[in-house]
């Protein structure tokens, strides 16, 4: 039995029901990441004894479970999208924003699908934009290629947010610390292509370097989808 199917705990002696350990075990996460979720500190948080929460879960990736998929309603799009370009558009931005929110969501990102209402709801409101326009298998692989993107773009923005939390320097603040090593190793010669990046490249800030690959992606979809079958 998956913790989907099982029965709400009993309401004695102290109110207890998913919606309540769901958020318990979220609030906890957003405090402190993912270390700081346990059965036994979700219980605590509502002052429940930790065995009545383990009559219901068995595990804390029970917990991650049902805690992705309350997040999932937030990334579930308000109306079905009018394309397939505009679903995986919408899934792509709402995840990102759901993971800006929550800076834990990026670490369990890419895993096996989930399973929750609101996670089969997202996957049905994606999928279905597909619905006359491709195979199962093509709307299946793109639904795969836009995502691989968008999960390790978010990873790599949640990865440069923490590093900034952590050490207090923004990332100009990083690369001004750093700009000596960098001038230093540039002026042997060694590396003219990361030169080029350094002095003329567009800085662009996080938003807007989501956008751009997301849009390349996409293009990139589209001329797959464009050809007729081999």
């Amino acid at each position: 039995m998956t913790v989907w199917d099982r029965p709400e705990p009993p309401t004695q002696p102290v109110p207890l029901d998913r919606e309540r350990i769901v958020a318990a075990a979220i609030a906890l996460a957003d405090e402190g990441g993912l270390e700081a979720v346990s059965v036994r500190k979700v219980a605590a948080r509502l002052d429940a004894g930790p065995m009545r929460l383990y009559r219901y879960i068995s595990s804390k990736e029970e917990l991650f479970d049902l805690m992705v998929d309350e997040v999932q309603a937030e990334i579930l799009p308000e109306e079905q999208p009018g394309d397939w370009r505009e679903a995986l558009r919408v899934l792509a931005q709402r995840t990102r924003k759901a993971a800006l929110r929550h800076a834990w969501l990026a670490d369990l990102l890419g895993g096996r699908p989930a399973m929750g209402p609101n996670g089969l709801a997202v996957a049905e409101a994606t999928l279905s934009a597909f619905d006359s326009l491709a195979d199962v298998d093509t709307a299946m692989r793109a639904v795969e290629t836009v995502s691989a993107y968008f999960i390790g773009a978010i990873r790599r923005e949640t990865a440069h947010l923490r590093a900034e939390h952590a050490t207090g320097l923004s990332k100009h603040d990083w690369q001004r610390a750093h700009g000596p090593h960098m001038s230093s190793m540039l002026a042997t010669g060694r590396f003219p292509a990361l030169a080029k990046v350094v002095h003329d490249a567009t800085d662009v800030d996080a938003e807007t370097s989501f956008a751009t690959g997301l849009d390349w992606v996409l293009d990139a979809v589209a001329t797959k989808l464009a050809r007729p079958p081999a």
